[in-house]
């Protein structure tokens, strides 16, 4: 059982996979290196993990014959070829799917177009499950796979360590919390809705290993604590659900308890965008359910898209039309008030502490960056699911 996990954890495996799928370092002679070596990984270790003290980017350049280029920390770079372009965007549109940019328009589009309360249980578990997962990585201190062998496909987090894969966490969370929450109230195949959390689930598991940021161990104990907490939750759902609702102290306990946790994050001897990530999605989650309290309490009219039925036809088209306007305007109101906040935050905290706006550092000092990153996204949630519904019926979309 030890030599199994030594090996899940081990960068090997990733590499062997990367290169399954059609992607391949490019070797220091210039040639296209099909095996992984262990001493390369040794002698040349850098780009690694925990290693990575700063903040870092990955800029895709245009080079011949498929070879792209990864820049790493302290001027690492490294260039690789792709010989599956299939698999190249297949895996990198699902490693998307489990960044910012799925997170806040799948789970609003849910709120306005299918149910208030699926989009209730899948934003609590998400918090839930992506705190722990957080907090377990700064804990742990597990690395992320060397490179070489493995090539990098993402920079941002880098300084970030590995154990547990925090993506196939929340594509974990996301899509099994989604598929119970509406397998009872519509009208679908079970078998349907089992294969698409799957797949979806799987295609971002997958993509961590493909971009080179986890090991197996990593994706497979990010899936199996992200399960277990969702089986530890539901029994619970209702409850939760109700008091969410209905307590007069749901709007302090739900801004108090995020921040105090964001305030008490791990301290690393580094900086690392963990606390800040923490934050964003801790913050996003109670603004959203100061939002879900205040509308219960304002009895706030429901989306006729919650009598919704899953079957064949799917659709008309003046529901589709409905829709896409409900989640365009949405989508362009949320983004607005995240930018708007931004700002207005930033030179808030920049007068009070007496900072340029434009200080990197300054911006990652805990007084700074908690409440710069709590109130921009629990702003961005309350809009979602208060002014949002408010404007739509201004508009005539409920």
């Amino acid at each position: 059982m030890s030599r199994l996990l030594g090996t899940l954890c081990g960068s090997q495996p990733v590499a062997r996979f990367q290169r399954s799928c059609g992607l391949f370092p490019v070797s220091e002679e210039g040639g296209c290196s099909s095996e992984p070596s262990a001493e390369g990984a040794r002698d040349r270790g850098a780009c690694n993990g925990a290693g990575a003290l700063r903040s870092l980017s990955v800029t895709d350049r245009g080079f011949p014959n498929g070879v792209r280029s990864g820049r790493g920390p302290k001027g690492c770079t490294q260039k690789y070829v792709v010989k599956n372009y299939f698999y190249y965007y297949l895996f990198k549109f699902s490693a998307a799917l489990g960044e910012e940019i799925f997170y806040i328009t799948f789970l609003p589009f849910t709120y306005w177009n299918i149910d208030h309360s699926v989009s209730r249980r899948m934003i609590i578990v998400w918090s839930i499950v992506m705190y722990i997962g957080q907090v377990s990585k700064d804990i742990l201190k597990w690395p992320r796979p060397l490179s070489p062998p493995v090539v990098k496909l993402e920079m941002r987090t880098v300084a970030e360590y590995g154990m547990p894969s925090t993506h196939a966490m929340a594509a974990t969370a996301i899509s099994f919390s989604f598929f119970i929450a509406t397998t009872n109230q519509y009208k679908y195949p079970f078998e349907l809705g089992l294969a698409a959390a799957f797949v979806f689930s799987t295609l971002v598991c997958l993509s961590r290993l493909y971009t080179g940021m986890h090991t197996v161990l990593d994706v497979i104990g990010g899936a199996l604590i992200s399960a277990v907490l969702l089986m530890l939750l539901y029994p619970a759902w209702d409850t939760i659900d109700h008091l969410l609702l209905t307590s007069p102290f749901c709007p302090l306990i739900s801004i108090t308890v995020p921040l105090v946790l964001c305030y008490n994050y791990p301290k690393l001897d580094y900086y690392s965008p963990t606390r800040g990530d923490t934050t964003t999605i801790l913050g996003a989650g109670a603004g959203a359910t100061v939002g879900f309290w205040l509308n219960n309490q304002f009895a706030a009219a429901a989306y006729a898209g919650d009598g919704f039925q899953l079957r064949l036809p799917l659709l008309s088209s003046r529901v589709v039309v409905v829709m896409l306007a409900r989640f365009f305007v949405g989508i362009l109101f949320v983004l607005l008030t995240r930018r708007l906040m931004k700002s207005l935050v930033l030179a808030v905290l920049g007068y009070h502490y007496k900072f340029p706006v434009t200080d990197l550092e300054a911006r990652r000092r805990p007084e700074v960056e908690v409440p710069y990153k709590f109130i921009t996204y629990s702003s961005v949630g309350f809009s979602a699911t208060v002014v949002v519904p408010l404007l739509h019926q201004l508009l005539g979309l409920i």
